[in-house]
């Protein structure tokens, strides 16, 4: 590999000499070792290791001047932090490495990504570019081709947005490479261009994958177009969406459409639905296992709510990796199985009795703040059943089945927040049988991930409540019976590896 430059050695040297305490981390989702991530980038298998990479500002803990963060694992679960892999440091990507995907191809780890430029015009103004750009590596060290960028906006469509031309995805098929790659249009907002290469130096435009047809929020960025049980999967992160009834509350959601795809990549879509329902979920991106798997990871944040205190070395967390499957024309998401190699420490509380004159009740045994736990209600009389997490006299943090209006509510005000900003989801729940439900609930320190009955639903919110704050209690305005299995999760602390 070329001598690295002075930008990536200076990005490699300050995350080295900044990582800060273990304890100061989540145990089993990933984050940068110092400054600020988003997105996640180059999701991918290579040479039997799983390799992910993010938005990353080193030198702050908020947004700036995009690298690219690298770490791997064999698992999923537990995460060694690699040093940065790109940096702004070549004419064509000066104003940042914006995201990216990446695939293994004949013995190379191949990433694809998005350069920003700026230039000043006559008139004093600022005018953007992006384009899309090759590096080359071997897990560790990447070197960006002299054919940079590889497409350029004179491949655009008439009408296309050049300034909003970004986060390719790629892929290879039947002998050519592929890359989705998010825009805009002028007059029908949101696209999915897609382009074809034989050689990841030369490439074509094929053609428009989908259109948002102004439905959608405004841009359409970080795609992912994929297979599951024998349909297509076309996954989308809009900007600027307004709410509809109870979806797509977050500004910039995060959505999925379940299609079909003839052999001339014409995408037929169904309707959007959200990925997460929660506070904190955007950009997710998908690979496949070598044992045939689909599974996604996001960024649990939100673009327009930073609850990260003041003097955080590091700011921004991905979501626990999820194993996608379809039922009907929904997506089911559920925390990788590896996760249950880590559990310890099993309590487990059968037929447990709650009435609403006994107050919140607190079982012996169920507590902490890094665990994996199963609630399930097998029956009851009662309007609202309510879990406390994360909680002690001052904090918590609210899961809230309410029966009588066939919603389930993911309230924060309390998690010990001390800015204006959104705390409360809701949405609706209906079933056949309401006295009935299961909740999985993740949580790593500063964040709860809930599943609800075995993945037909997902809810992700980041917390920083004290983490002094361990308790968990059950209460209702009524009666109802249930269980709970509850394990901690112990997963070693992350290597640095140069």
């Amino acid at each position: 590999m070329n001598k690295i430059s002075s930008e990536l050695e200076k990005a490699r040297k300050y995350e080295r000499e900044r990582l800060a305490a273990p304890e100061k981390y989540p145990v089993f989702h990933v984050t940068a070792p110092v400054g600020w991530i988003n997105d996640p980038n180059g999701f991918s298998l290579y040479q039997g290791e799983y390799h992910l990479f993010y938005q990353y500002h080193p030198y702050d803990n908020h947004w700036g001047p995009m690298h690219w963060g690298h770490c791997k694992t064999v698992d999923f679960i537990r995460w060694d932090r690699l040093p940065c892999a790109l940096a702004p440091d070549m004419d064509y990507d000066g104003q940042g490495c914006f995201s990216g995907s990446a695939i293994e191809h004949e013995g190379k780890h191949i990433l694809m990504y998005t350069g920003v430029k700026e230039t000043e015009k006559q008139d004093g103004t600022r005018e953007t570019f992006q384009t899309q750009s090759i590096a080359i590596g071997d897990g560790i060290s990447y070197e960006k081709l002299e054919e940079n960028p590889v497409i350029c906006t004179d491949l655009l469509p008439e009408g296309s947005v050049k300034a909003d031309f970004r986060d390719p995805k790629i892929w290879w098929e039947k002998g050519n490479f592929y890359a989705a790659v998010g825009g805009m249009d002028q007059k029908e907002g949101g696209q999915i261009l897609l382009f074809s290469s034989r050689n990841i130096v030369e490439w074509k435009l094929e053609g428009v994958l989908d259109r948002n047809q102004n439905r959608y929020g405004t841009m359409w960025e970080c795609p992912d177009f994929f297979d599951l049980h024998g349909r297509k999967i076309l996954l989308v992160s809009a900007v600027a969406m307004q709410a509809e009834k109870t979806e797509f509350h977050n500004g910039n959601n995060s959505i999925y459409f379940v299609g079909t795809c003839d052999e001339e990549k014409n995408f037929r879509r169904g309707e959007a639905h959200e990925i997460d329902c929660g506070l904190d979920f955007y950009a997710p991106q998908t690979l496949e296992t070598e044992d045939g798997r689909r599974i996604m990871i996001g960024w649990m944040h939100s673009w327009d709510n930073d609850l990260t205190p003041d003097g955080t070395a590091w700011n921004g967390m991905m979501t626990i990796p999820r194993e996608l499957g379809l039922k009907g024309d929904r997506l089911i998401q559920n925390p990788v199985r590896e996760l249950e190699n880590y559990r310890r420490n099993k309590v487990v509380y059968r037929d447990v009795v709650l009435t609403c004159d006994g107050g919140e009740r607190e079982l012996y045994g169920i507590n902490g703040r890094i665990l994996d736990m199963t609630v399930e209600i097998q029956k009851g009389n009662y309007r609202e059943f309510q879990i406390s997490l994360a909680a002690n006299q001052k904090n918590c943090t609210l899961l809230v089945h309410d029966k009588d209006r066939g919603m389930l509510r993911l309230d924060r005000t309390w998690s010990g927040m001390t800015h204006d900003l959104t705390a409360v989801r809701t949405i609706p729940w209906e079933k056949q049988d309401e006295s009935k439900m299961k909740f999985r609930i993740l949580m790593d320190r500063f964040s709860v991930e809930i599943f609800v009955n075995d993945g037909e639903l997902a809810m992700s919110t980041v917390i920083y409540t004290d983490l002094s704050a361990q308790g968990i209690y059950f209460s209702c305005d009524g009666t109802a019976e249930f269980s709970v299995i509850k394990y901690d999760v112990d997963v070693p602390s992350p290597e640095y590896k140069i």
